[in-house]
């Protein structure tokens, strides 16, 4: 019966098409938009303040717990970097136990516990959650903060500092918020390893006696809970939780610049640029513009279907990607628009960036492309309800941001009341091309050509300090591009020592994205390469050249390779490809000095026979290869590679790289080698 049914089902469209006569030449006119029930959370108060949210979802038995600390924002100053460091210390111990003994009971509970400057967050399967939420409840409100544990997580703030010095979005955010924020706002402050090292556990303290008090926190149970063991466990563990005043400060109010200008960091060793197109902007959470305002950002730069990702990547190829984002904040919001772009596409994507917000500022957008934004934005808005958690945010949201009660009810009523007027009211209003921060990371020397006519040029540091344009350095008429590949053989050991290395076998890790894994080179020379990158015993990567004949796989499957990637693996048999780039006719020009890591290098771009074309640097102290940047080809574009050897170590008289850095522009793999053997008989059959 249950099959008949269907089948009438389906079979009814096909029968009402036959016999009506259907109008193809127009889109049909939206419906009205569909009434979704939001679900709302219990709630109950306790006597000190704490508000408490209970989301009950018992399809599976687990539950977790976040407390929330609404606090304003605050000015670190001198210390910048305390409430980050304040997060972690939270996490490293209470007055009832060492950082070891919580570690262990959480694992033996099989929970997970997460602390930060603002919150406490805990998840695990409901028989053991009432133990979890009570070793929530003591991190909460008894941390400890042990004076080692806090020098432990200094060291690693500090180790992060130093590397984002060398990330080029790591300093484009840093940049970007002093130029836009103000170095006195809370949102302009930059940490640097001096205010890090200036934090002390007496200043943890003082930020957790002032700040962490429950008339301004928040507590919401989310899973297989009833409001009666929340409450339950709630009062038990909080109910003493005493509450006090909180510090409310007031903040100047950033105001877009004058005028668009250009702030450029220079960043010699970049091949690529990282650009913020940034305007603050007065837009509350909730304000009757955020709706409308989403729709227009959403055509703009949400994603791949917005105008900016069309423009720069697909009709361009300057980039992988380009957006935009309109934010909304209690303080100060903002607009803006980002990419990362290749060096010599710098000029240009800046002025398509400027080509979209005047198009969408000065054309009138179609009804059908705001039907379509707005039936994308309706689809995502019911697909979060799918999700217990987006019940709570959104109360919690209504709460922290005093929003009306039926705010997200009437989210799709208000959504479908915005037309193409609406859209391009927002945009005038908050996409403001004349009164912008373009904030540019990359080689100054390759990429300020030009970028005068779009403002006033300025130059800072990597702090967001300004400071004088980079001179040029000049390179004696007597350098050659034979004479630096002459002084990088004798650095590597020279020729004799050179022609000594039959055979080399290296292994040690790569480490991608926090994982481990194993990493293991030979050199069978002068014409056997083998790369093997493995997990478990599994090969993920594995590139041979063997005289004359080429394998590439990928996890087991085997990559069919063009003559122009032959003859890079070819270059790759070369253990000091020097002499082989000399000896096989690669054409060689010095294209000037640029400073890598603070150290002046020698650029060199190389021509191969083929035609493809790279480029080498030289430390000029040293005379050694530190840095190879490639441009490869992939389905989602080109694709630039930048090979850092940042450590040599001295092997049967020639020093080879120990340490190195591939960055794919979107992520980075650290090599680091642990074991060399040389000359060990190895044959080219020894390579499989």
């Amino acid at each position: 019966m249950k099959k008949i049914f269907l089948s009438i089902i389906i079979s009814m469209p096909v029968a009402l098409l036959a016999q009506t006569k259907i109008d193809r030449t127009h889109a049909p006119k939206p419906g009205p938009a569909p009434i979704i029930k939001v679900g709302e959370p219990a709630t109950f108060t306790l006597a000190n303040g704490l508000k408490v949210f209970v989301v009950q979802n018992t399809k599976l038995p687990r539950v977790s717990a976040t407390l929330t600390i609404d606090r304003e924002s605050i000015v670190e100053g001198d210390k910048a970097g305390l409430t980050s460091l304040a997060g972690e210390l939270f996490r490293r111990g209470t007055t009832n136990m060492n950082k070891a003994t919580l570690d262990e009971e959480i694992d033996y509970l099989g929970a997970t516990i997460n602390a930060s400057a603002r919150s406490v967050d805990a998840f695990s399967l409901k028989n053991n959650f009432p133990k979890v939420f009570g070793l929530m409840a003591d991190i909460a409100l008894r941390p400890s903060f042990p004076a080692d544990e806090l020098e432990k997580i200094r060291k690693q703030e500090l180790s992060g500092l130093a590397q984002n010095k060398e990330d080029a979005n790591a300093i484009a955010t840093n940049v970007v918020n002093k130029l836009v924020y103000g170095k006195d706002h809370p949102y302009g402050e930059v940490e640097t390893e001096e205010t890090v090292k200036r934090v002390t556990v007496e200043d943890v303290k003082n930020y957790y006696n002032t700040y962490w008090k429950p008339n301004i926190a928040y507590l919401i149970f989310v899973g297989d809970i009833t409001v009666d063991e929340a409450k339950k466990l709630t009062e038990t563990a909080f109910a003493g939780w005493q509450k006090g005043n909180v510090p409310s400060p007031v903040f100047a109010s950033p105001a877009p610049p004058a005028k668009t200008y250009i702030a450029i960091v220079d960043r010699p060793s970049s091949v690529q640029s990282v650009i913020n197109l940034v305007t603050p902007v007065q837009l509350k959470p909730g304000a009757p513009d955020l709706i409308p305002g989403s729709v227009m950002n959403s055509l703009l730069g949400n994603g791949s279907s917005g105008r900016l990702y069309k423009n720069l990547r697909e009709k361009y190829g300057f980039t992988y990607g380009a957006y935009s984002r309109l934010s909304s904040d209690r303080i100060i919001g903002n607009f803006k628009a980002s990419s990362s772009v290749r060096n010599e596409k710098t000029d240009s994507a800046i002025g398509q960036f400027l080509v979209e917000f005047n198009r969408i500022r000065s054309e009138e957008v179609s009804s059908e492309d705001v039907a379509q934004t707005k039936n994308e934005m309706s689809g995502s808005f019911a697909r979060s309800l799918e999700s217990p958690a987006t019940i709570a945010t959104f109360a919690l949201n209504i709460a922290r941001y005093n929003l009306p009660k039926d705010y997200y009810q009437n989210y799709l009523k208000n959504l479908a009341t915005v037309d193409n007027a609406a859209v391009k009211a927002m945009a005038d209003k908050y996409v403001l091309p004349g009164n912008m921060h373009i904030v540019i990371v990359g080689n100054a020397k390759q990429i300020a050509k030009g970028l005068e006519k779009y403002g006033e040029v300025k130059y800072y540091d990597v702090y967001g300090n300004e400071k004088a344009l980079p001179s040029e350095k000049k390179m004696d008429a007597s350098v050659t591009a034979d004479a630096i590949m002459k002084k990088a053989i004798e650095a590597e050991g020279g020729q004799i020592a050179i022609d000594a290395i039959k055979d080399v076998a290296m292994k040690g890790t790569a480490n991608v994205m926090g994982q481990n894994l194993d990493f293991a080179v030979t050199y069978v020379l002068p014409n056997g390469y083998l790369q093997n990158l493995t997990m478990g015993g599994m090969s993920l990567s594995k590139q041979l050249a063997k005289g004359g004949v080429y394998a590439v796989s990928q996890q087991g499957a085997d990559q069919a390779l063009k003559d122009d990637e032959k003859e890079e693996l070819d270059e790759q048999t070369a253990l000091f490809p020097e002499p082989y780039y000399q000896k096989k006719g690669y054409t060689m020009a010095v294209k000037g000095i640029e400073s890598l890591d603070g150290k002046d290098a020698y650029n060199i771009e190389m021509k191969s026979p083929k035609g493809r074309v790279f480029n080498l640097y030289y430390d000029i102290a040293s005379g050694l290869r530190v840095k190879e940047v490639r441009i490869q080809e992939s389905p989602a574009g080109k694709i630039i590679l930048q090979l850092t050897n940042s450590e040599f170590k001295t092997f049967n008289g020639v020093k080879l790289p120990v340490k190195q850095t591939l960055d794919t522009g979107q992520f980075k793999i650290n090599i680091e080698i642990a074991d060399t053997k040389l000359n060990q008989g190895l044959k080219l059959d020894d390579l499989k």
